[in-house]
């Protein structure tokens, strides 16, 4: 999901070293950053937990505001 810089919320979030170890060992999994790593995390519990509807992840995960594929 590309985003506009201006569009950009940065925030800073502390860890433990457990925590932070887990993080590690899904990179390549989630993301190869560690901002795409954490933010796909949040992402996936907001899906699993029903905060964002069945439109909003379509439009999400396929890239553009109607839903379709490209």
């Amino acid at each position: 999901m590309k985003t506009n810089r201006g569009e950009v919320k940065r925030i800073q979030v502390t860890f433990t070293k457990e925590q932070w170890e887990l993080i590690e060992k899904l990179k390549g999994e989630l993301g190869l950053s560690d901002s795409e790593v954490v933010r796909n995390i949040v992402l996936n519990w907001l899906i699993e937990k029903s905060f964002i509807s069945t439109a909003l992840k379509n439009r999400l995960f396929r890239g553009d505001d109607n839903g379709k594929k490209r």
